[in-house]
């Protein structure tokens, strides 16, 4: 029993839960808000950190002091570090074909491989996580040296890599929508965030050709960097089309190309924004909807379904199509396990979205004044699937949920970032196997 309830599924969900509660008290203390930080909000902010959402129930720039804001940067940098060291090993496992369920006790199922150590793994991580925040915090401070300043460039760096989104201005990064240089490094650090350690570690390796050999990258890695480029670009030009048809920002071509670039990276579970939210169309929020849900990939500081559920979800839509037995994805077949686990993460994606949205539109009232035109359903789809892909962006109704409503955004902030297939397996872990089955028959369907 020992054995089972300190399992590798367990002992992570443990670690963020006390992460995140320490956290709230800290932040707690060094608000400075004159009647004083509630403690809903406290969790809220805690959580939005340490799950590297960006969702904020108060201005981060101002309810804090210089304290709190070192607070908040080491509560990001650990949320990103711990669950980047933690997808990665999964990753590395699922890149050598070790079965999760059966083997997953982590230092011994890597011990087959040889080349493997772990320390090494770790600490070359590590070492990687705090160059590129490093470089990037002075690409940001030499751009703007007199607004960010040193910690401004440091914590919008680890904030962007680490995928989080929060930032120091109450208007998110809208004052530099035009920015080519800004929004360049903010798209780099949140892309190489949301790739993961050991697709950037692969790219090094082969640069400098190291153990790959003729066979270059991965099948794993070749997957995640040709649907994250398709997710990117496509998105962008999607928003574009979106936001030239029908958008009300103002924006000439080249600044409406900019700002859709950065909006379809963004998406990908950052949470920063160069454009308003709440002006943008009813289309372009869809797709957003859309680009957040599937998020970023495994073995990465993003959330969501992931990249290759979305490969393996849209492979097997054409398998049904030409009557095909195997799901073929990239010229290789997926496993029934894997297709079940596919599954079971996409349903329980959209029944936690669903299901929060419906709460919300209890707990809120359903009024909310100044979105009468587009409703309010809109807005609470949005707020949930952001909170639950760990994105961060808002139409701007954060501030404005009651208590029960902050506490389901943290629920499913916590349960996005953990992982549903994570949670599933875990209870699965806990369950005992069945010595029996059940005869199979056939439903009719459709």
């Amino acid at each position: 029993m020992r054995r089972r309830y300190l399992s590798p599924f367990i002992l992570p969900v443990a670690a963020f839960a006390a992460t995140i509660l320490v956290g709230a008290v800290l932040l707690r203390q060094t608000s400075v808000l004159p009647e004083g930080l509630p403690w809903v909000d406290a969790l809220f902010t805690a959580t939005s950190a340490v799950c590297v959402t960006g969702l904020a129930t108060v201005d981060t720039g101002t309810a804090f002091s210089r304290e709190g804001h070192w607070v908040l940067l080491g509560l990001i940098q650990l949320g990103g570090l711990g669950i980047m060291t933690y997808s990665s090993l999964v990753f590395y496992l699922w890149r050598r074909r070790v079965s999760l369920t059966d083997r997953l006790a982590v230092g011994q199922a890597l011990l087959h491989d040889p080349s493997f150590h772990l320390g090494n793994f770790l600490v070359r991580m590590v070492r990687m996580v705090l160059i590129l925040e490093l470089a990037g915090a002075l690409w940001i401070y030499a751009l703007e040296p007199d607004v960010m300043g040193p910690f401004g460039a440091l914590f919008h760096a680890v904030s962007a890599f680490c995928n989080a989104g929060f930032s120091l201005f109450p208007d998110s990064l809208v004052r530099w929508k035009h920015s080519w240089g800004m929004n360049t490094v903010i798209m780099l650090l949140i892309t190489l965030g949301g790739i993961g350690f050991a697709v950037i570690d692969e790219c090094l390796r082969m640069v400098r050709g190291v153990d790959l050999g003729r066979r270059g990258l991965s099948y794993p890695a070749k997957l995640v960097l040709s649907t994250s480029a398709l997710l990117t670009f496509g998105g962008a030009v999607l928003v574009f089309a979106s936001e030239m048809g029908g958008g009300t920002q103002n924006s000439s071509v080249s600044q409406t190309v900019l700002s859709s670039l950065f909006q379809s990276v963004t998406c990908r579970t950052a949470g920063f924004n160069t454009l308003d939210i709440g002006n943008m169309t009813n289309v372009s929020l869809m797709i957003m909807i859309f680009l957040m849900f599937v998020g970023g990939s495994p073995g990465s500081c993003a959330g969501g379904i992931k990249t290759t559920a979305l490969r393996i979800l849209w492979s097997f839509m054409g398998a049904q199509f030409r009557g095909r037995a195997q799901v073929v994805v990239a010229g290789r077949a997926v496993s029934s396990q894997n297709m079940n686990k596919t599954f079971a993460l996409l349903i329980t994606a959209i029944a936690s979205v669903l299901f929060a949205s419906l709460l919300l539109s209890v707990t809120e009232g359903g009024d909310v004044p100044h979105r009468m035109v587009r409703g309010q359903l809109m807005d609470y789809l949005f707020e949930t699937v952001s909170a639950f892909a760990t994105v961060g962006l808002s139409t701007g109704i954060t501030p404005t949920l009651s208590v029960t409503g902050k506490l389901c955004l943290t629920l499913l902030m916590f349960m996005g970032r953990i992982g549903p297939i994570w949670l599933l397996t875990t209870l699965q872990q806990m369950q005992s196997e069945t010595r029996y089955r059940w005869p199979e028959s056939d439903v009719p369907i459709g």
